[in-house]
């Protein structure tokens, strides 16, 4: 099997890139040319140790590939302006476009993972020679293990030869191609990779943001917990290409899974849990101890940045735009009183996905638990004076008048109780009329500002993400500016959270591993609920100004409410809405119901209103089958391939065919 594709990649991958080990960060200097013969040398595998690093942000942060990993959840749905295939098709809903090799935009990840195996397969090749020590080269193995993590939940079994043989670096262009199974990719690349990652790899980064044994431990849970759930197939969802599962095994990996994981939360080495669950997201905290692996990008320097300007992004990979696409058009609110602002509960709108009304509903407990104030922008406060204009006051809802940083729109989590009193109840607007606040917004009698409850949430006005939106400190300082909010967040994008190992023991737990004292799935789980009963500030706080973490003051502390609340018996159905809390718009929806095979029964039914202002509600139905199970192999790699049309059929996933 051979493929010019897949190495052409990883030379582009490599140009521009140098490695500098004296420094605590990576260093990425332009180089003129890649030749593999400068890939022998030390400079060049450490080079290409850089570049593993760097292709992170072609896939994390893009948000199209985010979207692949949300849209269709129970997460979201497509927005106002997301009626393309981009976005619509990924829905499932009947007025989608058919899910197709043409239009699935997990194509980001095959596209940026098997050339970033290429150089991983360089490095690993090529480092011994080139003086590279064990520790190093372990790095190699884990990015290795980790594309192919990715690429086989998402497509199947996928090809471990790139054209010079399996795991071996390719740089021939003869371009034809054999899939392996789901068992083969496991048992020969991703756990040999992460087993001698977690052997070698340091227990503190060797640079900041490098990978760890925490972090091999991380990934080498979820991929044990992965494939015990494939080898059982408790719904009898379909594997491509077909081989035999040996369900007897399942019990085995399901107790790996568990056993690396508590190991890894008893010897965290610097890693461990945030405080409180805002702290993991606030911007001035990025970086945090929690973070296993983010794709990096910085405020500081506009070369090293990774993306095309703060001013205006592109729209595309390397950049992170993942906060725009999932934003509402909220300077549209009528009065003037707001405006695009580069601040985290703002930035730039582009209303692609939104949240159904029952997503607000998910979140219970929200007057002890954080999780749904650290993750939506649940209040708009005035913010035109950053804008410039200089008017001391503005008209609101009920004529009233508001200032700077009062709040102007309100998203309420739950739905209007009934039988109130007239003066207690939200006074909405008729169907299709915008009202006061020109976005079909309701008031309250004697308040200044505008109310959504979630009944009311639609494809325009919803709630936007705020634990990944916009943050660049030189905007936070100067309330005189609103700063560039075009342009793509200089943030990094978390991809590996050190809370997740105790979801990964819980799951496992349930799952039937036998368990440690103190760690059985209920403790677990209170660890995170306990923490998650932590509020560093209160409801509808202004979450962009006047926070300073280190103080360590909490607004209010309900850490053993949360933990006695807790039920007793820990179902998978409760750990996969437990995840919806806590990992909520973080890119791990879609994996998580296709692992446990629960994507019909969680996600098949929505309701929210239209596009227009004050639209009806709407009740959508998807239409999830079991090859869905599977994304369609990109129409570009079966292009690429030279083979009669019938061989590309067959390379194709089953139910993608044409």
């Amino acid at each position: 099997m051979k493929s010019k594709i897949f190495f052409a990649g990883a030379a582009m991958a490599l140009m521009g890139l140098t490695f500098t080990s004296c420094e605590d960060v990576l260093n990425e200097t332009p180089r003129a040319s890649f030749t593999p013969e400068y890939f022998k040398t030390e400079a060049g595998v450490k080079a290409g140790m850089t570049a593993l690093y760097a292709n992170l942000r072609n896939v994390y942060g893009q948000a199209y590939y985010w979207n692949s990993c949300e849209t269709g959840t129970d997460e979201y749905t497509y927005g106002e302006s997301g009626h393309d295939e981009n976005f619509m098709v990924l829905d499932m809903t009947p007025e989608s476009a058919i899910l197709k090799s043409t239009n699935c935009r997990a194509d980001v990840l095959w596209g940026s993972a098997f050339p970033d195996i290429n150089t991983a397969n360089g490095v690993i090749e090529n480092g011994e020679a080139a003086g590279i020590d064990a520790a190093l080269l372990a790095e190699a193995h884990f990015f290795r293990a980790f594309d192919y993590f990715q690429l086989v939940q998402t497509y199947g079994g996928v090809p471990l030869d790139l054209g010079a043989g399996e795991l071996k670096f390719n740089t021939s262009t003869v371009r034809g191609s054999v899939r392996n199974t789901v068992v083969d990719v496991y048992e020969k690349a991703i756990f040999p990779d992460l087993e001698k990652a977690m052997e070698e790899l340091p227990t503190t980064p060797r640079l900041t943001g490098t990978v760890t044994k925490t972090t091999a431990a991380l990934v080498l849970a979820k991929a044990y917990l992965t494939y015990a759930w494939w080898l059982q197939n408790p719904k009898n969802i379909p594997t491509y290409p077909e081989c035999q599962r040996d369900a007897s095994k399942a019990a085995g990996y399901f107790q790996k899974a568990y056993n690396t994981a508590v190991n890894a939360i008893k010897n965290p080495g610097p890693y461990g849990l945030c405080e409180t669950f805002m702290d993991i997201h606030y911007g001035p905290n990025d970086r945090n101890k929690e973070i296993l692996l983010y794709a990096d990008h910085t405020a500081q320097d506009e070369l090293f940045n990774g993306g095309v300007g703060y001013g205006y992004g592109n729209g595309g990979a390397p950049d992170n735009f993942v906060n725009w696409i999932a934003h509402w058009n909220y300077p549209t609110m009528n009065g003037g009183v707001l405006v695009r602002d580069a601040r985290q509960s703002y930035g730039r709108p582009w209303t692609r996905m939104a949240t159904p009304m029952e997503v607000p509903l998910k979140f219970t407990d929200k007057e002890i638990d954080y999780r749904y104030e650290g993750t939506f922008v649940t209040a708009f406060r005035g913010n035109w004076n950053h804008g410039g204009d200089k008017a001391a006051t503005k008209t609101n809802a009920n004529g009233l008048s508001v200032k700077p940083n009062d709040i102007v729109l309100m998203f309420q989590g739950e739905n209007q109780a009934e039988n109130l009193p007239d003066d207690k109840k939200i006074k909405y607007p008729a169907e299709n009329e915008g009202g006061g606040s020109g976005l079909g917004a309701g008031t309250l009698d004697g308040e200044s500002y505008y109310v959504m409850t979630p009944d009311h949430l639609s494809r325009r006005v919803y709630l936007n993400i705020w634990k990944c939106g916009y943050y660049n400190e030189k905007t936070v300082a100067d309330e005189t500016s609103v700063g560039m909010p075009n342009g793509a967040t200089p943030r990094p994008f978390n991809i590996l959270r050190f809370a997740e190992l105790y979801f990964v023991a819980a799951e496992a737990a349930v799952k039937g591993a036998t368990t440690e004292a103190g760690y059985t799935a209920r403790e677990l789980m209170q660890v995170i609920r306990g923490r998650a009963g932590k509020w560093r500030l209160a409801p509808y706080a202004y979450k962009d100004y006047g926070v300073d973490l280190s103080e360590g003051k909490l607004y209010a502390d309900h850490s053993q409410e949360m933990k006695d609340a807790t039920p007793q018996d820990i179902t998978i159905d409760y750990i996969l809405d437990e995840r919806f809390r806590e990992f909520y718009g973080e890119g791990l929806r879609w994996f998580d119901l296709v692992r446990t095979q629960e994507w019909e029964t969680m996600a098949k039914t929505y309701h929210i209103c239209g596009d227009g202002v004050g639209s009806a509600q709407q009740a959508k139905t998807r239409t999830i089958e079991k090859h869905h199970y599977l994304r369609p192999i990109p129409v570009g790699q079966l292009d690429a391939l030279q083979m009669s049309k019938e061989e590309k059929q067959a390379y194709q996933n089953p139910g993608y065919r044409e």
